[in-house]
């Protein structure tokens, strides 16, 4: 064997192209590279925490009145009656209500900022009734019907992790626990003074 001749090398590092590493973007990144859609974005979010929270904090003072309701035959069957549709029936039955409620709150507080208190007051209060009454009730029907859509379940799986964050981040629970004392002690003086 000749002894000039070496083994064979591994190629050098400058040699070989350095493995692509996957970008990072930060925020201010994706803001100048597409603004429109990053403060789309920002904006969409913003809009669902806001909502999220006027959700977490009506919802104690409607619980009593929805518990109620949710206690009537009637609507017992009309969740039967959704339950035994198809998915996309009741998707089409969760879509048109909540597309005309949830626009209603907005115009509730636009109405509120805008000096007309009593009816901004009174809109709100009526799209968060209907919202609890009726949203729920074809939601919790039709919901394991929803699930087996898998970007359905992807949209009411999101939604909940983004409530649970901002409960979270807000220390939402300990404000609705307060709340909902406050209601008792209104609700028992209010009792006390009507006797």
């Amino acid at each position: 064997m000749p002894m000039d001749s070496a083994p064979p090398r591994p190629p050098s590092p400058a040699a070989a192209p350095a493995p692509e590493r996957p970008r990072q973007t930060s925020a201010r990144h994706t803001f100048r590279q597409r603004p429109l859609r990053a403060s789309l974005g920002f904006l969409f979010r913003l809009v669902c925490a806001l909502l999220i929270l006027l959700d977490e904090l009506a919802r104690p003072v409607y619980r009593p009145l929805v518990a109620r309701i949710a206690a009537l035959r009637v609507v017992h069957a009309f969740e039967r009656w959704v339950a035994a549709r198809s998915v996309w029936t009741i998707l089409a039955l969760l879509v048109i209500p909540y597309a005309t409620v949830e626009p209603l709150k907005f115009v509730g507080l636009i109405w509120i900022a805008g000096g007309w208190e009593k009816r901004g007051a009174a809109l709100l209060v009526f799209a968060y009734l209907l919202s609890f009454v009726l949203i729920e009730r074809i939601f919790a029907a039709g919901r394991p019907k929803l699930m087996a859509l898998p970007w359905m379940a992807w949209i009411i799986d999101t939604a909940n992790a983004l409530r649970a964050r901002i409960v979270a981040a807000l220390r939402l629970d300990r404000l609705k626990d307060r709340l909902r004392r406050t209601l008792t002690g209104l609700r028992r003086r209010i009792a006390r003074r009507l006797r």
